[in-house]
């Protein structure tokens, strides 16, 4: 294979590189080895961080500045997009609400809020959007969406009739919710909320047992947190008609799924099978030799609903053998990468030495990789 056609298609590798970065550096190291090899970059999304900056490359369109309520109640500066076909906007929650807005000293699930991301949504209505896809992933918060809601016009109250003040401690309290004043361009949008996994919002693997600790959370305020957003599910099921508890995606981004199909009727969509739609991905894959892909970490969880073994699984049914190559890849998860029809996996903390250093000299690291692979390839 002196000349291969190879399609480029890595997510983001969390903390370090976003998906576009990730796929330069790759293009890096196998055009090292392949210098007259096609090399197509194709960044990819699953709904996580990076799925406003993936669609925008991938389908034309334009970043629009917005101002709005961070996750600890702060002013900051964040964007929606509008696509190229100029009726769908996209709202990622991560760049009003998220975790890494915050500094780790001060983060606080329990009043982080998801407010700014109501205000984006309200911002893309605005601007004459009929489809907004939502992006779930990456959040400071865990409000069940309550925030979200209250930036659209929802009042929710407690026993006093008295509006709630942001926040997820405060949902124990919640009583009653009156909708009539949402936002009334709700009803001339369609709005699918775009997830990478599957966590109801109630129970062991929801929202605040799962996610809760990776914003802060004590075993104390996971109890509160499950105690909070349990009232919350039932007042929406009393009040609006809509059983959110058991959705499946309702718990993703701190149960912003919830907030999205109680409050706004949201469909919950895959987002990896969605993105990779819009991108054309079979399209592409169809006219490569090899394709390559990766993200942060490989792991059980990648195989429900992750970008990277989403399209490892479509390039096998178009018999297109796959490489990939992430930051760190758990043992647990290397026994399946056979049957997903991924013939090469490298870790680039195994060739690094460490996570540490992978992380800092990523690009460095990805470059060095995908030249490894392109030597298996060749021999």
């Amino acid at each position: 294979m002196k000349f291969p056609r190879i399609l480029i298609a890595p997510n983001a590798f969390k903390s370090c590189l976003s998906a576009g970065e990730a796929a330069e550096a790759l293009a890096r190291g196998f055009k090292r080895e392949f210098p007259r090899g096609r090399l197509e970059r194709l960044p990819i999304a699953d709904g996580g961080d990076g799925l406003m900056e993936v669609l925008l490359q991938g389908c034309g369109g334009r970043a629009i500045a917005k101002t709005v309520t961070g996750p600890m109640g702060r002013k900051i500066r964040s964007s929606f997009a509008i696509l190229g076909d100029g009726r769908t906007a996209v709202v990622e929650m991560a760049l009003a609400s998220g975790l890494k807005l915050v500094p780790e000293r001060s983060r606080d699930p329990m009043i982080a809020t998801s407010y700014g991301t109501g205000e984006l949504i309200a911002a893309a209505i605005s601007s004459g959007a009929r489809l907004i896809l939502v992006g779930l992933g990456g959040s400071a918060s865990n409000d069940g969406g309550a925030g979200m809601a209250q930036a659209l016009g929802a009042r929710l109250l407690d026993r006093n009739g008295k509006d709630l003040p942001l926040g997820a401690s405060p949902l124990l309290r919640l009583f009653r919710i009156d909708a009539a004043g949402l936002h009334s361009g709700l009803k001339r949008a369609k709005l699918l909320g775009v997830t990478d996994v599957e966590n109801p919002l109630l129970g062991p693997k929801g929202s605040a047992a799962v996610y809760g600790p990776q914003k802060g959370a004590t075993p104390a305020m996971v109890s509160r947190l499950e105690k909070s957003l349990s009232n919350y599910a039932a007042v929406i099921a009393r009040d609006l008609g809509v059983r959110v508890a058991g959705v499946a995606g309702a718990g993703a981004a701190g149960g912003l799924g919830a907030g999205l199909a109680g409050f706004l009727g949201a469909e919950l969509r895959p987002g990896a099978e969605l993105v990779l739609r819009m991108l054309r991905a079979e399209r592409r894959i169809r006219r490569a030799d090899v394709v390559v892909s990766g993200e942060g970490r490989l792991d059980l969880q990648s195989f429900f609903g992750k970008g990277p073994v989403f399209l490892a699984r479509m390039a096998k049914r178009l018999k297109k053998p796959v490489i990939l190559i992430c930051g760190g890849i758990d043992p647990a998860a290397r026994s399946r990468l056979r049957r997903e029809g991924i013939e090469i996996a490298l870790s680039l903390s195994d060739l690094a030495g460490g996570p540490g250093e992978a992380t800092r000299h990523a690009k460095r690291w990805l470059a060095q990789a995908a030249a490894q692979a392109a030597r298996q390839i060749r021999a």
